[in-house]
């Protein structure tokens, strides 16, 4: 049998499981809603039942498997498979053996990286990235995650390199889910904005969003609500995504005069889906803040889709 490893994407709102080959060809994929209650042995169960179903469309027991790799939100210890404050995710302020858990469920090795650094290394070798040397990934989703290839080399730092949604927009500003204020986060993740689009509603403000939201029964306010109420024009809507634009270009800005990377990878939900539709008006927002404006980074969306995060997840199981 040929050798296959497996793949988890832990996401805020969904899991998404892939069974890779040699050459990197999925052959098998399942995908599970991110649970919104309970605790991180809950989130563990439901990504073991997603990988059993993408290994059972491969045709093979996940202890078969040479591996499994895993990106996951938060402080991920790629020594030790320990994942702490993943806070976008239910009951996960502190720290959690997750890499173990799997292994047990599984019967094979896990090995646990960050999400959005592994989705990142993902477009870098197969993806919108593969031209470049040195790229920032920047996945807008639940949250705002990032993820560095300097130099041709993934760049972990002492192991929290590229939160780029913490960086600071705007001092004293608006609180974030991490529980400082003014993060990147606090005003591009989804999870904040829909957040605040609670707020303002409640507060009066006319909007169509969670009318949207409860006729396609959606438990959150999706990428696809937002674009639908964009489609709608709901000016509260359209206020939002006009706010998020403005603190990714300031913050992408910021990294980028720091590293002065070739490219920058938009991916995630929100990324993905808005990537090519707010191009613009990213890029007008990003150069009102580049140092060397004449020569800003290449901006390509991540081209690798819904599956980015497992397929990049499963290159942890070769290193």
């Amino acid at each position: 049998m040929a050798e296959l490893r497996g793949g988890i994407d832990l996401g805020g709102t969904k899991i998404q499981a892939a069974v890779i080959d040699a050459d990197g060809k999925v052959v098998g994929e399942a995908r599970e809603p991110t649970p919104t209650k309970g605790e991180p042995g809950d989130v563990a169960k439901a990504m073991a039942k997603a990988l059993r179903e993408a290994a059972e469309g491969a045709d093979v027991e996940t202890s078969e498997l040479i591996g499994v790799g895993v990106g996951s939100p938060g402080d991920a210890d790629e020594k030790t498979g320990v994942v702490s404050s993943a806070r976008n995710l239910p009951g996960w302020e502190g720290s959690f053996p997750l890499g173990e858990k799997l292994s047990e469920a599984l019967g094979t090795e896990v090995k646990v990286g960050n999400d959005v650094q592994v989705a990142t290394e993902a477009e870098f070798h197969l993806g919108a990235g593969k031209e470049f040397q040195s790229l920032i990934g920047v996945f807008w989703g639940t949250g705002v995650g990032g993820g560095l290839v300097l130099d041709g080399k993934p760049w972990l730092g002492r192991g929290a390199a590229g939160e780029i949604g913490h960086m600071v927009v705007k001092r004293g500003g608006h609180k974030c889910p991490c529980g400082r204020r003014g993060c990147m986060e606090a005003y591009a993740g989804r999870k904040a904005m829909e957040e605040e689009a609670h707020r303002r509603h409640d507060d009066g403000e006319k909007t169509d969003l969670f009318k949207l939201m409860e006729k396609h029964e959606k438990p959150r306010l999706t990428s696809g609500i937002w674009e639908r109420a964009l489609d709608h024009e709901d000016k509260l809507a359209e206020d939002l995504i006009e706010r998020a634009i403005e603190a990714l270009g300031t913050g992408i800005a910021s990294a980028v005069n720091l590293l002065d990377v070739e490219a920058v990878i938009l991916g995630g939900g929100l990324g993905i889906r808005f990537g090519e539709r707010l191009m613009g008006p990213l890029m007008e927002e990003m150069c009102k803040h580049l140092f060397v404006d004449e020569r800003p980074p290449a901006v390509r969306v991540a081209s690798l889709g819904d599956l980015g995060g497992a397929i990049g997840a499963s290159l942890l199981v070769s290193r």
